[in-house]
Formats: C-alpha cells, structure tokens, sequence
C-alpha cells in the first residue's frame, strides 16, 4: 500500500467519519423512518459517492472547479438546495402524518431502499465541501512515485470502510430505540430534528457561497 504517512491519514479520516454532519443526519432520518436497513442503504449511497470525489481529486477536475467561480457557485447551489429540499421533507413528513405510514415501509423494501441509496448518494456528491476536502486532504498522502488515481481510491476505500461500519452501527441503535418508542411524537421529534439540520446545512453552504 502505496500511501504517505498512512497512520496520520488513517486518524485523520477516522475523526472526520464520527464527526456528527450531514451524513449523519440523513443516516438517523431515513433509520428513524424506514429502519436499519434504509440506514445502511443510505449509507452505502453516501459511502459510494467518496469515489466520485476521489476521482475529482485525482484527475484535477475538483481544481478546475476551484479556479471558476461561476461553475463552482452553481455546485454549491444545487448542492445546497437538495439538502434545504431533504430537510422540508421532514417537514412535510410531520404536516402529513406520514409517520406511522414509514415506520411500516419495511413493507415495500425495494423502493425504500431506492430512495435511500439515491439520496445518499446525491447529497453526497452535490456536497461541495466534500469534494474541497478531497482535493486538500488526499494529496498530502500521495507518493508521486505510484499511480495517483489508484492511491486515490485506495484512500476513498479505507473511508469507505470507515465510515459503512461506523454509519451501520448508528443506523442499529437509532431502530433499536426506534424500536422501543414507537409513538408518534417521538417520530415527529426525531423528523424535526433531523430536518432542521438539513436545512440549517444547506443554509450554512448557501452563506458561505461567497467564502470558498
């Protein structure tokens, strides 16, 4: 394994996998929602979209986007509507009292799952910040004696991993306390909750449009 300083990486990705964010939120909603299988699936979504970043990074297209202001402005845009339109989903989810309906969705396995995996893997993606990361982090670990593209993947690998054990284990205990208190107000507490971080995330990426 081709990698600088591989136990300085293997610390640094560790920390930043548990560092509560977005990913985390939207593993807690859709567990809260449809139970640990929808997490995972989401997780798996989130997880795969690491080696489109990786990819960027490798290939410099992540640079490109940073040296155009109107190109990366409107990733940061798109990226940061899709997280206010998860967190009102939320939302409407309450307004609807759709909750008893989703904690039975279990029931219709493949199109929760689908959509699990789906926006997993969008908000991901369309997360700028992610792809920032990538471009500033992955090259510090890069021997430019071997291929950088397939350290690159090696490194979203390992982040992979990292982050499905540590995503799948959450998504465990949100159903098993899912669960244990299967009202309607806690539901709604968990939905309210997780909404507005959504969206409280995707303002925040709104603000700081002019900053990155």
């Amino acid at each position: 394994m081709h990698i600088l300083n591989f136990e300085a990486f293997l610390i640094a990705i560790t920390i930043l996998t548990l560092t509560p964010g977005l990913d985390t939120a939207l593993v807690i909603r859709n567990s809260s929602r449809s139970g640990f299988m929808a997490g995972c699936v989401t997780s798996l979504g989130i997880c795969s979209g690491l080696f489109v970043h990786a990819m960027f990074s490798a290939l410099g297209i992540s640079a490109i986007l940073l040296q155009s202001a109107d190109l990366f402005q409107l990733v940061k845009w798109v990226g940061a509507a899709y997280l206010i339109w998860l967190g009102l989903g939320s939302f409407r989810a309450i307004y609807k009292g759709s909750n008893k309906v989703a904690m039975l969705e279990d029931d219709n396995a493949t199109s929760s799952a689908r959509r699990s995996m789906r926006e997993g893997f969008l908000s991901n993606v369309l997360n700028p910040k992610t792809a920032i990361f990538y471009l500033a982090f992955l090259p510090q670990f890069i021997d430019l004696n071997y291929s950088p593209i397939v350290q690159s993947f090696t490194m979203a690998s390992i982040h992979f991993l990292i982050a499905m054990i540590w995503q799948c284990s959450l998504a465990f205990a949100i159903n098993s306390a899912r669960k244990l208190f299967k009202s309607s107000a806690m539901m709604n507490w968990m939905e309210g909750v997780t909404g507005t971080v959504l969206i409280l995330l995707g303002g925040k990426l709104l603000l700081s449009a002019d900053k990155l």
